[in-house]
């Protein structure tokens, strides 16, 4: 299945998705694929997605969330969860394209995004990134790490989405599995590297 996208260098239409590779370039000024851009930030999730909402502790001290936070911003939680990443620029810059790589490097499933939103403090770090067209879902992921008063580092993962492809909805059981394996795959990356 694939999805059209405008190439920002021709101004043509490209093709992205299942089977069909696509470049950073093109992606950089395609549209989201869903209209509540941002709500992953604050405030409650939009109505209409499935809603992921998980926080774990992954570390203690300042120099474990440090760890964390670069990490974070690296992509190490998609690399830890087997995707191949390609960015335009660092995480930690809204604007950034982001196109992950599921599966075999020619045959693979493109996963496009882009980066919404960025918080970088002294105690909070993390991005939010949303859907691109040929993505499987249609929605906003966010990647947070925060050093808590009692020097726990929380790790926190929100998240809304439907599934947006023909393909992803014929497999939705299987989708939202590998979702789950994915996120989880998101900790642990995160985990290691919070303990150095």
């Amino acid at each position: 299945m694939t999805l059209p996208a405008h190439d920002a260098d021709t101004g043509e239409t490209v093709r992205v998705g299942l089977l069909r590779r696509t470049t950073l370039a093109q992606l950089a000024d395609a549209p989201f694929t869903y209209p509540e851009v941002g709500r992953t930030r604050d405030g409650d999730l939009p109505t209409g997605y499935d809603h992921v909402d998980r926080a774990a502790v992954v570390g203690t001290g300042r120099a474990a969330f440090d760890r964390a936070a670069t990490a974070v911003f690296g992509w190490c939680a998609q690399r830890g969860a087997g995707l191949r990443v390609q960015a335009s620029g660092p995480a930690g810059t809204p604007g950034t394209v982001v196109l992950m790589t599921a599966g075999l490097r020619r045959l693979g499933l493109d996963i496009p995004c882009r980066v919404v939103w960025v918080v970088d403090e002294s105690d909070r770090r993390g991005f939010g990134y949303g859907t691109l067209p040929g993505h499987p879902e249609s929605g906003e992921e966010s990647f947070v790490v925060s050093v808590q008063p009692n020097g726990d580092v929380v790790y926190e993962l929100r998240a809304f989405s439907r599934l947006a492809t023909p393909l992803s909805r014929l497999g939705a059981p299987v989708s939202r599995r590998v979702q789950s394996a994915a996120l989880d795959r998101y900790v642990a990356a995160i985990r290691r590297a919070a303990s150095g």
